[in-house]
Parts: structure tokens; C-alpha cells; sequence
């Protein structure tokens, strides 16, 4: 809805859009300068990639020498070779190959904004990967606005300069994705942006009820921490460039990551703890 709402595809109940310090909230779609990738692409299957790529620039009536130019250019800008490609039809290329194409139709109009609904969510991790990489190398080279909606959090923040995180559709906070990580507003930010230790809590004096949140990384094993535990090891997990260790204390299991020549199994028991300055306090 959101999306659409940008896009000038749904009315507006209350508020304003502005692009580029532009008031557009009653602006028709095809005024705003906007491009939107989707997740099923909505690609063309009986046009070929070149055709598909000038959809827009038909539509916007411009001469085929100009057409041919920015149809080049913009499978460039992707990495298609549009020597190899042009002429290929939807059925002829990959998962990979087709979010590419529907990527150069997005960019080919050159917009002030691009709007991406989940785009890379029916292809294989390592080519999201790549995809996002060279779509942020574009962002960054060609000075659009990108607003990208997801569902997973590792995805926001490869892409994010900014993450506005909703629920219920509902902003809940803004910011920086290393702000929403570091200093979450409340509980539902702090475990949607990755494993936390979240224990009950109050603030003295505050009177309020509330959790202190520790990341895994900020829990050390041994040395001198400003809050000290005592605990038994109930899980090792080997997690590629660390490891994983689940300790139980007093009621509650605290997770840590630690060093993979760390030594340290099932069943040790072990003097734990974090520093002060990396509690951070949330409220219910």
C-alpha cells in the first residue's frame, strides 16, 4: 500500500508525497517520474528483451534511434550484452537473467524514483546477492531515489542507507540500519534485527518496567566485564567465522559469539558477563 501510495496507484487518506521537494499527492502516475519492480517482474512473454526493455520509451514516444540507445544502454548498466540478449525471449533466459531485464525496463526511463516490492525473492541466495550488490552500485552511480520493501532484515540492511521498520502498518522506528541494531526502540526492534539477549529489567529510580538488550557479540567469556555470571554451556554451534555458544544462568539462557579457536564445549562451566556500555534498556 505504501508503495502504491508513492506511486499514485492508491489515493492518499491523509499526508503528503513530495519527490525531490515536490508536493505529487495528487499528481497522476505517469507524471511523477517514478519506475516500480515487482515481484512476479511482469515481464512480457511474447516480446523479446529488447522490446520488453522499451516498453516505457515507446510510451513515451521517442524516436527508435534514442529508443535503440537506451535500450543499450541501460542492459549495459545490468550486464547484459545486448548483442547476446536483445533478441532472447522471456522463456530463454534465467531467474537471474529475467530480474535483470525487468531491472534495465525499471531504469531505461531513467527515474527519480525507483519503488522495489520484493524483487529478488523467488531466486537462489548467491545470485540475490550479486543482485543487490550491483543494484546498490547502480543507486549509487545513477543518484535515484530507492525505496526497496522486504520482509528479510539481512536484505535491508545490505541495501539500506535508512530503515524504516513497520509493523502492522505502522512505522515503528527510523534510522540508520546500525542505529536499529544498536539502539532498538522496544522489543519487537531488537529481535527483528537479529539475535539478542532480552532480559526483564527496570530502571532505578524510573520506575519503569522494561528489558536491558545485549547482542551476542558484546557477551564475553572470562576476562572482567562490569556485570559478572556464572553459567553451564548447553550449546556449541559452529556459524562459519564464529561460534555460537548458549549458556545457562539464573533461569535464563544468554547467547555469545566467540572466537572459532575459542575452547570451549557442551557442559563447561564458565564465568561470563558484559560491559555497561553495551546494555541498552527498552521499554515493553
Amino acid at each position: 500500500t505504501l508503495l502504491r501510495a508513492v506511486a499514485g496507484l492508491t489515493p492518499v487518506a491523509s499526508g503528503r508525497v513530495y519527490i525531490g521537494g515536490n508536493d505529487v499527492t495528487y499528481l497522476p502516475p505517469d507524471r511523477r517520474k517514478i519506475s516500480m519492480l515487482f515481484q512476479d517482474l511482469a515481464l512480457f512473454p511474447h516480446l523479446n528483451v529488447f522490446e520488453n526493455v522499451a516498453f516505457g520509451l515507446r510510451l513515451r514516444h521517442l524516436p527508435e534511434e534514442e529508443v535503440r540507445k537506451r535500450v543499450v544502454w541501460a542492459l549495459e548498466l545490468v550486464r547484459l550484452d545486448p548483442a547476446q540478449f536483445m533478441s532472447r525471449r522471456v522463456h530463454q533466459l534465467s531467474g537471474g537473467q529475467q530480474q535483470r531485464v525487468a531491472l534495465a525496463r525499471a531504469l531505461v526511463v531513467e527515474p527519480e524514483v525507483l519503488l522495489l516490492d520484493e524483487p529478488f525473492s523467488h531466486i537462489d541466495l548467491d545470485i540475490k546477492s550479486r543482485l543487490l550488490e550491483e543494484l546498490k552500485i547502480l543507486h549509487n552511480k545513477l543518484g535515484f531515489t530507492l525505496i526497496y520493501v522486504t520482509h528479510d532484515r539481512f536484505e535491508a540492511v545490505e541495501i539500506g542507507d535508512k530503515v524504516a521498520l513497520m509493523k502492522a502498518g505502522e512505522i515503528v522506528q527510523v534510522g540508520k540500519p546500525v542505529e536499529l541494531y544498536k539502539r532498538p526502540k522496544n522489543r519487537f526492534v531488537a529481535e527483528f534485527f537479529g539475535e539478542a539477549n532480552i532480559i526483564p529489567a527496570s530502571l532505578l529510580g524510573a520506575g519503569r518496567g522494561g528489558y536491558a538488550v545485549v547482542r551476542p557479540e558484546d557477551v564475553v567469556i572470562g576476562n572482567n566485564p562490569t556485570y559478572k555470571f556464572r553459567g553451564q554451556v548447553i550449546d556449541v554451534t559452529f556459524l562459519w567465522h564464529y561460534l555460537k555458544v548458549e549458556i545457562q544462568s539464573n533461569g535464563h539462557i544468554f547467547k555469545a559469539y566467540v572466537d572459532l579457536e575459542t575452547p570451549i564445549s557442551v557442559g563447561d562451566v564458565v564465568d561470563f558477563g558484559f560491559d555497561a556500555k553495551d546494555v541498552y534498556f527498552v521499554e515493553e
